[in-house]
C-alpha cells in the first residue's frame, strides 16, 4: 500500500475512530463535532470535484448548501403543521424523501446558474458564482413564510426506516456511509473516462476541444454532480441542528467551504476530510479560548498556500504538488 493510500486510510479512521470513542467514553458532544466534520467534509467532497479535479472556482457553492438545507426544513416543517405546500405538495420527514428532494433542488439550480457562469472563466465565473449565492441569499431572508432572517426551526430530525436518527452515534454513522459513499463516486469517475476528460479541460481545454470533446458540457456536468453533493451535505446539516438559515446562504459560508478544501488539498481525494475535521477542531478548541481564532487559521492557510500547496494530505503523503 502506498504512502497516500496509508494517509487516506488513516484520516478514515481518525474521523470513525473519534467518534466511536467520543460515545464510548460518554463525550457526547464529541461525537456531535465529529458529525459536523463528516458533513463539512461532504460539502467539500463537491467542492473538490470542479475546484480540485475541474479548476473551477467557485464562490457560491454555498447556495447549494443552503438549498439544501432549506428543501430539508420546508418539508419537515410542512409535514409537522399538516399544511400542503403550494396548496397541493404535502411535507414529508423521510429521508428517503428528503435527500433525493434536496440534491434534485440543488442539481437544477447549479444546471441554471452552471449553464450562465461556465460561458465565463477566470476571476468573472467567481464573481457570476458569488452573485448567483447572493441572489438566493437574500430571497432567503426576504421570505417571511420560513423564518426570514431568523431562520427555520424543525425540532425534530427527520426519520429513516429502521433507525433511531435523535441517536448522536447513529446520526453519526448515517453522515459517515454517506461521506464514504461520495468519495467512492469521486474516486470512481476520476478514474474513469468523465473524469479523465474534466482533468484534460482544466490543463489544456483547447486540446480537449481538438479531439472533439467539448469542455463546457463535461464542466456543466461536473458543476451539476457537484452541486448535488453539497445540497446533501446541506440537507445533512439542517438535520443535525434542526435548524436551517440564510447564513447556510451566505458567502462566508462559501468561503469556509473552500478554506478547508485548500487546507486539506486541492485535488487530494481527502483533502476536504483533512481539511474539515482541522478547522472543526481549531473553532472548538482556539476558538473555545479567543474569538479571534480564525486569524491562526488564516495563517494555517496562508502557510499552506506558499510552501506546502498539497494541504496537509500533501504533506503526510510526501507529494507536495501532485494530485491523486
Amino acid at each position: 500500500m502506498s504512502r497516500a493510500s496509508l494517509v487516506n486510510a488513516g484520516l478514515l479512521a481518525l474521523l470513525i475512530g473519534g467518534g466511536l470513542a467520543a460515545h464510548w467514553t460518554g463525550h457526547g458532544f464529541w461525537v456531535t463535532l465529529a458529525t459536523k466534520a463528516a458533513i463539512l467534509a461532504l460539502a467539500g467532497v463537491g467542492l473538490n470535484l470542479v475546484l480540485g479535479y475541474g479548476g473551477l472556482v467557485s464562490f457560491g457553492h454555498a447556495a447549494f448548501f443552503g438549498i439544501g438545507g432549506y428543501v430539508t426544513g420546508v418539508l419537515a416543517s410542512h409535514a409537522m403543521s399538516g399544511e400542503p405546500i403550494l396548496g397541493s405538495l404535502p411535507g414529508t420527514t423521510d429521508l428517503l424523501v428528503i435527500w433525493p428532494a434536496a440534491m434534485a433542488a440543488g442539481a437544477l439550480a447549479a444546471l441554471v446558474i452552471g449553464a450562465l457562469s461556465l460561458r465565463t472563466s477566470g476571476v468573472y465565473f467567481i464573481m457570476v458564482t458569488l452573485a448567483f449565492a447572493q441572489m438566493i441569499y437574500w430571497f432567503a431572508i426576504g421570505w417571511p413564510a420560513y423564518g426570514g432572517e431568523d431562520g427555520l426551526s424543525f425540532y425534530v430530525r427527520n426519520r429513516l426506516p429502521g433507525l433511531a436518527t435523535m441517536n448522536p452515534l447513529t446520526w453519526f454513522g448515517v453522515c459517515v456511509t454517506l461521506l464514504l459513499l461520495a468519495l467512492a463516486l469521486v474516486a470512481v469517475m476520476m478514474r474513469a473516462r468523465f473524469g479523465l476528460a474534466l482533468q484534460a479541460a482544466r490543463r489544456n481545454p483547447q486540446r480537449v476541444t481538438a479531439v472533439g470533446i467539448r469542455p463546457f458540457g463535461i464542466r456543466l456536468t461536473a458543476f451539476v454532480i457537484s452541486a448535488a453533493i453539497t445540497a446533501l451535505a446541506g440537507s445533512l446539516y439542517a438535520d443535525l441542528n434542526r435548524f436551517i438559515s440564510p447564513a447556510a446562504l451566505s458567502w462566508h459560508m462559501s468561503g469556509e467551504i473552500m478554506v478547508f478544501v485548500i487546507l486539506g488539498g486541492v485535488g487530494r481525494l481527502m483533502g476536504p476530510l483533512a481539511g474539515a475535521m482541522t478547522y472543526v477542531i481549531l473553532e472548538h478548541l482556539v476558538g473555545g479560548v479567543s474569538e479571534y481564532w480564525q486569524a491562526l487559521l488564516g495563517l494555517a492557510l496562508l502557510g499552506i498556500v506558499m510552501f506546502a500547496p498539497g494541504g496537509i494530505v500533501g504533506i503526510l503523503s510526501g507529494r507536495g504538488r501532485s494530485h491523486d
